[in-house]
């Protein structure tokens, strides 16, 4: 059995960082956008004496073991299949046995690492619902999104796509209108931000920023107008100060906002020129309303 699955990447219209929770993530309010950049997985399931999963792809950049993410992915699907003696889960499962399969998954990795854009959260996404598919969707749009929960806060958008609310950790989603633009991306190639060091930075910001452009993005989209003056983004604060790159972006190019925690910037309706050497850039994009499919 195989699959071919389009993972697009996303990007941060706004985010706004409102509190600290207890589990140690932090409450947000951001609307986030997919656009067509896309990773590409290759996913096949083979019947096996063993369990066991296979990770390849074209990025020296990621690891393809055990820390990755369509990783742990492959083992959160596959666990919620029968054991001998789990009868508990045969109706999940539908009688199969993990045991009995070898997942081998191919990723053509075409969105940035460590950018902001969530590649490591769609490929995952993108996983959870490329097995489901092969396995004869065994797990409903609700048990996928649950699934998607465990392993990170973008993955239930990354899944969904579109144009949409997101509050919580980044899991609690709300459909908004889409609006089709046209973007562009520049990343400086040689650095990549985490995110638990931009929200580490974030809470050491005394006047926090509190400008609720979320509110106001949301408004102009229900409403059908022009969103460019609402863009915004709490972590831009938190981390410009320490990479002159980033500063170097900014002073090019004002109107640019971080997408997520970095260190990649977007612009709508803008293309941005070689300036650098050391910049990745990625003209030409447009926003899309949808998340992860087959290919």
């Amino acid at each position: 059995m195989e699959i071919k699955v389009k993972c697009p990447a996303k990007i941060n219209l706004t985010l706004e960082i409102l509190n600290k929770r207890s589990d140690g993530f932090h409450d947000i309010q951001s609307v986030m956008q997919t656009i067509d950049l896309f990773d590409i997985l290759t996913i096949t399931a083979e019947k096996s004496n063993k369990f066991e999963i296979k990770l390849s792809g074209t990025s020296d950049e990621i690891p393809y073991d055990e820390s990755n993410l369509v990783y742990k992915a492959i083992e959160l699907f596959m666990s919620k299949f029968p054991r001998p003696g789990e009868e508990e889960y045969s109706e999940l499962g539908k009688g199969r046995n993990a045991s009995n399969y070898s997942i081998s998954i191919q990723i053509e990795k075409n969105i940035p690492v460590a950018a902001g854009l969530a590649g490591g959260s769609t490929d995952a996404a993108g996983t959870l619902w490329g097995l489901n598919k092969l396995f004869d969707n065994i797990f409903s749009d609700k048990e996928l999104h649950e699934l998607c929960a465990k392993l990170g806060s973008d993955l239930n958008f990354c899944l969904e796509g579109g144009c949409r609310l997101a509050t919580g950790r980044g899991e609690i989603l709300e459909k908004l209108p889409f609006q089709e633009f046209r973007l562009s991306l520049v990343k400086p190639k040689s650095l990549g931000i985490s995110a638990k060091e931009a929200y580490t930075k974030f809470s050491l910001i005394e006047n926090k920023p509190n400008f609720n452009m979320t509110k106001k993005l949301v408004k102009a989209l229900k409403s059908n107008n022009d969103i460019e003056d609402f863009l915004h983004n709490d972590l831009e604060f938190a981390v410009i100060n320490d990479y002159k790159e980033l500063q170097e972006i900014k002073m090019e190019y004002p109107e640019a906002i971080m997408s997520g925690s970095g260190s990649t910037f977007f612009a709508i309706n803008v293309d941005f020129k070689d300036f650098r050497d050391e910049f990745w850039i990625k003209n030409g994009l447009k926003s899309i309303p949808y998340g992860v499919c087959e290919k």
